[in-house]
């Protein structure tokens, strides 16, 4: 897919007026304060921040200059913080979306939260290798993993601790961070905080999802579902606008073949491109063999360079890769998570193999 300046998935911010747009602008400055929370209940979009008894709603600020509720600060850094400005994450962000064939956008961590150690480790590491290579970098954690194969399988924090662990993440790492959502009420409270959206596949064809997400003004990635063909994730993708999301990406996650196993189509890979908006290639969990362990997903780890490898080839503008510097032990996927230490050598080659067929992009 040729990419133009700005991409066919990505306006930029605009304020909303009541038949407008789906971004709101209220000014809180206004004489007026009443008036002004006339405006956001007009809008029905609010953001969440966090209290004593959980999430209360409040009238937000402009949608371009929205930050997570902890704010980093530009002084007094740690070690291994970048310390940025509250919205240099989602600036950088939004430059990917304006064009996604300009580099590769590089989607990894951890596949739940674990220790705020491990979570900066991990971070870190991907964020120096990323620095290096000039890709851009979303650190991904799930607050909750709602589709174990197991009800005893570790399920993650929960939404209101695991959103303010993702919050100072991104302030200590310095770079966007996105999580997914998986019922429509979380969709606010999440869009506070981090970068962008993710749907998970199984829930990519359900609607008040999608408009939930897209309502909260923030990037969204749609993961193609397992049971879907390409060409159906055009549905997904005008639900998504009609719901007002501006900057949308797909990813490809492997597709049902029979029992336990999923497969690659690189063909429809190609046709999912083709629906313009930037796509990226999941090489975790499309190494998955879907119940194969008996209570747990099993899976093929070992071929997850190789399809990160030849999707780079194909053309697409994203990767998402989940690592731990001890697979056997993380918390969720880990019959499918890379060795962090092999992830900056992966990288290496993706990039070479990038520039290698970049006329052919």
């Amino acid at each position: 897919m040729e990419c133009n300046a700005v991409h066919p998935c990505f306006e930029p911010p605009f304020s909303r007026t009541e038949s407008g747009g789906p971004f709101l602008a209220v000014d809180l400055a206004a004489a007026d304060e009443e008036e002004a929370e006339e405006a956001a209940a007009r809008s029905a979009w609010y953001l969440l921040t966090p209290s004593v008894n959980g999430y209360s709603a409040t009238a937000p600020a402009p949608v371009h200059a929205m930050a997570s509720p902890a704010s980093p600060s530009t002084s007094g850094s740690t070690a291994g913080s970048a310390s940025p400005t509250a919205s240099a994450p989602a600036t950088r962000l939004d430059g990917w979306f304006a064009d996604p064939s300009a580099s590769l956008l590089v989607i990894g961590g951890p596949c739940v939260l674990e220790s705020d150690a491990l979570n900066r480790t991990i971070g870190e590491t991907l964020r120096a290798v990323c620095q290096e290579l000039n890709l851009p970098f979303v650190f991904k954690a799930s607050y909750d993993k709602a589709n174990r194969s197991s009800i005893r399988s570790a399920r993650g924090p929960g939404l209101r601790e695991g959103l303010e662990r993702l919050a100072a993440l991104r302030e200590h790492l310095g770079v966007p961070v996105t999580t997914d959502i998986h019922e429509p009420e979380q969709a606010e409270a999440a869009g506070a905080v981090v970068d962008m959206l993710q749907i998970p596949a199984f829930l990519c064809r359900q609607t008040d999802l999608l408009v939930a997400a897209a309502r909260t003004g923030k990037p969204v990635n749609a993961k193609k579902g397992q049971f879907m063909a390409p060409a159906e994730m055009r549905h997904v993708i005008q639900k998504l606008r009609e719901g007002g999301a501006s900057r949308i990406m797909l990813t490809e996650r492997g597709t049902f073949f029979g029992y336990h196993r999923l497969v690659n189509d690189f063909i429809g890979l190609g046709d999912m491109m083709d629906l313009g908006c930037p796509v990226c290639f999941d090489a975790t969990h499309s190494t998955q063999l879907p119940g194969g362990d008996s209570h747990s997903t099993a899976g093929r780890p070992e071929r997850g360079p190789l399809l990160a490898r030849a999707a780079v080839a194909s053309g697409v503008h994203a990767l998402f890769l989940e690592c731990h510097p001890e697979p056997a032990k993380a918390l969720s996927d880990a019959s499918t998570m890379q060795p962090l230490d092999a992830v900056p050598g992966l990288l290496r080659t993706l990039v070479a193999i990038r520039a290698a067929t970049a006329n052919a992009r």
